[in-house]
């Protein structure tokens, strides 16, 4: 029963977490527990959990006696989620060019085919899969920086990556071919264990983004 109650739990964690994200639950909302109980088919303690543990991570605000809300967005916010990005996604990639191995290497050019793959369909005008393009984005980075050998500091840039992705899903453009530019030279770098290289691209790669979404905030 425990096992049992432990997946629900995952499995409403993850659902109503990717909701945010990707923006069916917009920034500001108020999450009522009758509403979320019949939307997610979970039981009340298991929606006041999980939606404790979205608030520890920066996803949900819970005032006192006022419930729970959707985070909002702000250019504040997320400048500060790109600054700390560049600090923790950097500082892990160079540790993992110290460290990586032949399965590393593997694995980065795997996940780089795949997003390179779907960049190309993207340029040529096919929109339809911009979830994969997304997660195929995440594995790429994540594909960087898993040599680094530290629990921690993966832990906190997957929770530091969401946060910037929920910004990129608000407003859902794509960059195109500068931006897939950008990951054939970091990942070329990375390969050749270019560590002052591939950081400095890698920090190109986020601030341009980050200029990209506010631009498209503010338009």
């Amino acid at each position: 029963m425990a096992e049992q109650f432990t997946t629900v739990g995952t499995s409403t964690y993850q659902r109503i977490k990717r909701d945010i994200i990707f923006g069916a639950l917009e920034p500001g909302k108020k999450l009522k527990l009758d509403g979320l109980k019949q939307r997610y088919e979970a039981s009340l303690s298991t929606l006041r959990e999980t939606l404790n543990r979205l608030a520890s991570e920066g996803f949900v605000d819970a005032p006192e006696q006022r419930g729970f809300f959707v985070r909002p967005v702000s250019r504040e916010d997320l400048i500060e989620i790109a600054e700390l990005r560049i600090l923790l996604e950097c500082h892990a990639l160079e540790l993992s060019i110290q460290n990586g191995d032949t399965e590393w290497e593997g694995n980065l050019v795997s996940a780089h085919h795949k997003l390179h793959r779907l960049e190309k369909e993207m340029m040529s005008g096919d929109q339809s899969r911009k979830e994969d393009w997304k997660r195929y984005d995440w594995e790429f980075h994540q594909a960087m920086i898993e040599a680094c050998n530290s629990s921690n500091l993966l832990s906190l840039h997957s929770t530091l990556y969401d946060k910037y992705l929920r910004y990129q899903m608000l407003v859902l453009t794509y960059r195109g071919a500068e931006a897939a530019e950008e990951h054939r030279k970091m990942f070329e770098a990375a390969l050749e264990r270019d560590t002052a290289g591939a950081c400095a691209m890698l920090e190109a790669h986020i601030r341009n983004g980050l200029d990209h979404t506010l631009a498209a905030m503010d338009g």
